[in-house]
């Protein structure tokens, strides 16, 4: 295989869940080439965001670049990337605001917040429960929409946390819970960048909760388990998902 469809194949494979993945392995196994209506079965029954489009690049891939592989060519090379990637274990570190201690290496949530916003170079997808005293994380914000990442804020309405991020305007778009999601709460901490790297914590987006409150965190570099982690945050903001834009 030459060309984009290795590529595409390994982003694939890092991107689906393990049952998903043996679901598309299944697939593409009995499928003839590109243009198998099976293809088309099991991208209608995945609505995952983002994942037909990718999969609708890998079969112009396929259909432009190696037609004549049978999908079991296919299957056999993203079950042994799949395979290959099971034996490493996923680089994480932890954050922590608040003392620090001799215990274990860790980084400052502050710091950490500031490192995955500057890394991303598309998306930022940025969740959490009260936002507010929080000067140099706006000014990060402002850099990357000016860098043209788009940027999605996932925010709490009660705690009027939207108005930490008022400077921004129409640089950022701010997402509540539905009418219909009134028994619950937005109440996830995270900041991923692009689908490479996140944040998860306890700490909220205030200028305590990043450096003085004890909290706790991890930084994820897997892009596998962080693209798990976009695809749900980009339901929520879906049609069958349980926030609305602002």
């Amino acid at each position: 295989m030459t060309g984009r469809l290795p590529a595409l194949l390994a982003a694939l494979g890092r991107r689906l869940p393990s049952e998903r993945l043996a679901d598309l392995v299944h697939h593409l196994n009995a499928a003839e080439g590109p243009d198998s209506p099976l293809l088309d079965r099991w991208s209608a029954g995945h609505p995952a965001a983002g994942l037909s489009v990718h999969l609708s690049m890998l079969r112009k891939a396929w259909r432009d670049e190696s037609p004549q592989l049978p999908g079991a060519a296919l299957a056999l090379s993203l079950a042994t990337a799949a395979a290959a990637e099971e034996g490493m274990d996923p680089p994480a570190e932890l954050v922590v605001s608040g003392p620090t201690s001799p215990a274990i290496p860790v980084r400052l949530t502050s710091g950490i917040a500031v490192d995955v916003i500057r890394s991303a170079r598309e998306s930022l997808l940025i969740a959490s429960f009260a936002a507010y005293g929080i000067t140099e994380i706006v000014a990060e914000l402002r850099a990357a929409a000016e860098r043209n990442v788009r940027i999605d804020l996932l925010l709490e309405e009660s705690t009027a946390a939207a108005r930490a991020f008022s400077p921004l305007g129409e640089q950022v778009r701010i997402w509540h819970r539905t009418d219909g999601a009134d028994h619950t709460s937005l109440h996830a901490k995270v900041i991923a960048a692009d689908r490479h790297t996140a944040l998860l914590g306890s700490a909220n987006l205030t200028g305590r909760g990043l450096s003085r409150n004890v909290e706790l965190g991890v930084i994820l570099h897997d892009s596998r388990t962080v693209g798990r982690l976009v695809d749900h945050l980009r339901w929520l903001t879906g049609p069958d998902g349980l926030l609305r834009r602002a």
